[in-house]
């Protein structure tokens, strides 16, 4: 297969006309942030914000065009209204020149947010429950705890999907032993599998040592397209892998997707609990329910001993969770396999089921299981009675 150039794309782009400005796009300087990678091709058309509705038609015009060259596996195109297009230069340009240093993931100094969508807005065929699993702050494992719920679930009988929100930094792939590009049906990619978990990630697109400078709109609309525009397939549950914080990129999927619930991940101590509680008050304010709290390295048994020895404090997550008046999901514990197993690509539930520690997640995902079934049963309460008269 041939090679796909960053000069024949900008090349084909060329013929793409914006009819507002009756310039070409690359011209117009629409196209930013162009990267290709072995035939997978990515890059946003960036437009005034008063214009986004509108130019949709124009970025599908884009991705067709890029589409049809030879050597082009898959192109994603993202919509983004960042600020007014009325820039010069005759080539595609990169955000990493103008990403301004020190400013935080997905902020830009004095960058107005998007206005906030109707929740519930994007549809994903097949799906019937969402959840994501977040955190207020990272380096307290949510990823394997959202891997191996995701397995847990499917261990208990579900068909399952797991999606990598975290756009800056994806582990997925690591984590469940993926490698490799993602095929496409010429319309959208197919997910990879492995243990019977279909999984879409960024990390799949880009190499994982690879810096993504992309500003927040950029994150929304790649998030939005991870979404729509995989083949997702039936599904029981998509587990959403979510970026720590509480930032653009989580608006976007609280705003923008029906999400069914959410899991809230911390450990026990306190300053981990304060950005815990800043996640579960993001839900709560836009009404996505919180199935609970989960305390991960809770505490670590002694392999001579067997003596627990709580290194980060006692109960913290267990405490908020009673005072915010929601479930307590379980502990789990520090242990050697949960992390080598994670590094390794075998997370512990697909390879140890029957040990202490997978255990502990496939516990966590029966408590999870029974507030997706809840939560679907009051959602169809609450549809309208359809009546067949005749």
């Amino acid at each position: 297969m041939s090679r796909i150039s960053k000069d024949e794309i900008v090349a084909a782009l060329t013929g793409i006309v914006d009819p507002a400005t009756n310039r070409d796009v690359v011209s117009a300087g629409l196209i930013q942030g162009l990267v290709v990678r072995e035939g997978h091709v990515g890059f946003s058309v960036e437009v005034a914000p008063e214009r986004g509705a509108a130019m949709e038609p124009l970025r599908r015009q884009c991705e067709e065009a890029v589409r049809k060259l030879p050597g082009v596996l898959s192109v994603t195109a993202v919509l983004t209204a960042h600020r007014p297009s009325a820039r010069g230069g005759g080539q595609a340009h990169d955000h990493a020149h103008d990403h301004s240093h020190g400013q935080s993931h997905g902020q830009s100094r004095g960058e107005a947010r998007p206005a906030p969508a109707r929740a519930g807005a994007l549809q994903i065929p097949g799906v019937a429950a969402i959840v994501a699993v977040a955190s207020g702050k990272g380096g307290v494992g949510k990823s394997t705890v959202a891997v191996n719920l995701a397995l847990g679930l499917a261990r208990l009988g579900r068909r399952v999907g797991l999606l990598d929100a975290d756009i800056y930094g994806p582990s997925i792939p690591r984590m469940m032993g993926l490698k490799g590009k993602p095929e496409t049906d010429g319309k959208k990619l197919m997910p990879m599998e492995n243990y019977g978990i279909k999984t879409m990630s960024i990390g799949f697109l880009v190499e994982e040592d690879t810096a993504m400078i992309w500003r927040g709109p950029m994150v929304q609309s790649a998030l939005t397209q991870m979404m729509t525009d995989v083949a997702w397939g039936d599904l029981d549950v998509l587990i959403v892998d979510m970026p720590p914080g509480t930032g653009d990129a989580q608006l976007t999927m609280v705003q923008r997707v029906p999400l069914t619930g959410a899991v809230v991940v911390s450990t026990p101590q306190d300053i981990a609990l304060i950005d815990a509680r800043k996640g579960y008050a993001m839900f709560e304010k836009t009404h996505v329910p919180v199935f609970g709290i989960v305390e991960n390295m809770a505490y670590f048994i002694s392999p001579g001993s067997g003596e627990k020895s709580y290194i980060f404090g006692e109960g913290g997550a267990r405490r908020m969770a009673e005072k915010l008046g929601c479930d307590f999901l379980g502990e789990v514990p520090l242990h050697m396999s949960v992390r080598e197993t994670s590094d390794a690509g075998t997370p512990i539930v697909a390879t140890a089921p029957d040990s202490d520690e997978a255990r502990v997640f496939i516990a966590i995902a029966e408590k999870v299981g029974a507030h997706i079934d809840e939560a679907l049963g009051q959602r169809a309460r609450k549809a309208p009675k359809i009546v067949i008269e005749g």
